[in-house]
């Protein structure tokens, strides 16, 4: 049987040490089976098992092996596409319901570092730095959205402020949010992984399911083994593959590419970042940053429809990094890697129920860190009977890309690409 390892990643090489599981090799019951031990997959299985679920996770590689363990490391609120567009696209009362959980997820994270003592580097404070002027009245008027649904960590800075927090002088102004910050992100999925152990949740790893058996019983099958359960959570998002057809037609999985440099030493990292914040700019194929526990640079960008793996990912990141620093000029890049995340048309997640025992959430489009915590718990409230927050996002409207699997990546490049001009060009 294959095993699959953790990509050559910074997060991979400093992870917390963990014990190893075992693949599925029986045939086991449960109440809840849960594919994919990713975020999604370990909030669902931690609030299933807090309200006396049985719960078992299978996991095709090992915990946090795709986006949960390879991202930025940053908790951003809101989702990709921001209320005020879910607004005019369902309604107020729709709207009103999102809104209230927009900001939920990073207060998740922070309940769940604290109660099961997580060791994942959390700090506070995330920047949203604007390039240009246009940039800047969005943050303007984002601020006053965000504090209409009660979130109110919010200040707006202007170009001399945001210097106090990013030596980076192509920025205009930006907003932090304290309820922002950034973590180990794998180091938060193994975390989780042992907090769900800790109440005795079952995770298999190197257990790809291969085939759901629907029905009233359902069953989901791995190469060696099954498991019988009265509930299935589908978790894979952009690791899913077409495990279940009609969840991969409205979806795209894409790329993302981050590199960390070498140790900076504290002087150097902190004349980068004094407040030790995360960044990311306001272009729509936007760049991120923050510093590691360890005083490295991780820095990310770009996007590869598709998810095909670039063939040299220092060359694609290492010149937005110095567009960004050029004091960093001469400093060793020590980790280059890419992840998938989850591409929906609308940009907001899919989340839903097939038949009356199979729910899944995917789809994050980038903003998957804060969501799928979120996501854990509405998912959990529902197989409790508690569905009207999962019916606020079960009732989002969703549809296929144009063209279908063949035409999706060309489709999607496409926009990226007039997206990318409007950058350029400040529009």
């Amino acid at each position: 049987m294959a095993n699959t390892p953790y990509p050559e990643s910074y997060y991979a090489a400093s992870a917390n040490a963990v014990p190893p599981r075992p693949a599925l090799e029986d045939d086991v019951e449960t109440d809840v089976c849960v594919i994919g031990a990713g975020y999604t997959g370990l909030s669902s299985a931690l609030f299933l098992l807090e309200n006396g679920f049985k719960v078992t996770v299978l996991e095709a590689a090992k915990v946090g092996f795709g986006a949960s363990g390879r991202n930025g490391g940053q908790i951003v609120n809101s989702y990709s596409r921001d209320i005020d567009v879910i607004e005019r696209s369902v309604g107020p009362r729709q709207a009103q319901l999102l809104g209230q959980m927009a900001f939920e997820g990073g207060r998740i994270i922070r309940e769940r570092v604290a109660k099961y003592n997580i060791q994942c580097d959390l700090k506070d404070g995330g920047v949203f730095a604007a390039i240009t002027a246009k940039q800047m009245g969005h943050l303007e008027s984002q601020k006053h959205l965000w504090e209409r649904f009660g979130h109110t960590q919010l200040e707006l800075m202007d170009q001399r402020r945001i210097r106090d927090v990013v030596a980076c002088d192509q920025y205009v102004g930006g907003m932090l949010d304290m309820s922002g910050g950034h973590i180990h992100p794998l180091n938060l999925a193994l975390g989780e992984a042992a907090a769900v152990e800790l109440l005795g949740g079952v995770i298999y790893e190197q257990s790809p399911a291969v085939r759901i058996e629907r029905g009233a019983n359902p069953v989901v099958h791995t190469p060696q083994g099954k498991v019988r359960a009265k509930f299935i959570i589908v978790a894979g998002n952009a690791y899913l593959g077409n495990l279940v057809p009609e969840l991969a037609a409205k979806s795209m999985p894409c790329g993302t590419q981050v590199i960390t440099t070498e140790p900076l030493g504290d002087a150097l990292a902190k004349s980068l970042l004094p407040q030790d914040y995360c960044v990311e700019d306001c272009n729509y194929l936007l760049d991120y940053y923050r510093l590691s526990g360890d005083k490295r640079l991780i820095f990310g960008g770009g996007v590869v429809y598709g998810a095909r793996d670039p063939a040299n990912i220092e060359a694609i990141i290492r010149p937005k990094m110095l567009k960004a620093f050029p004091q960093l000029k001469d400093v060793k890049i020590d980790y280059a890697w890419t992840g998938n995340f989850l591409l929906t048309l609308s940009r907001l997640p899919q989340v839903g129920r097939l038949g009356d025992n199979i729910y899944y959430s995917q789809g994050c489009s980038g903003h998957g860190v804060t969501y799928t915590h979120l996501a854990g718990k509405v998912l959990a409230e529902a197989l409790r009977g508690q569905a009207e927050r999962f019916d606020a996002f079960a009732d989002l409207p969703h549809y296929p890309f144009p063209g279908g699997q063949l035409l999706r990546t060309p489709f999607a490049a496409l926009g990226a690409w007039y997206y990318g001009l409007r950058d350029k060009f400040g529009y």
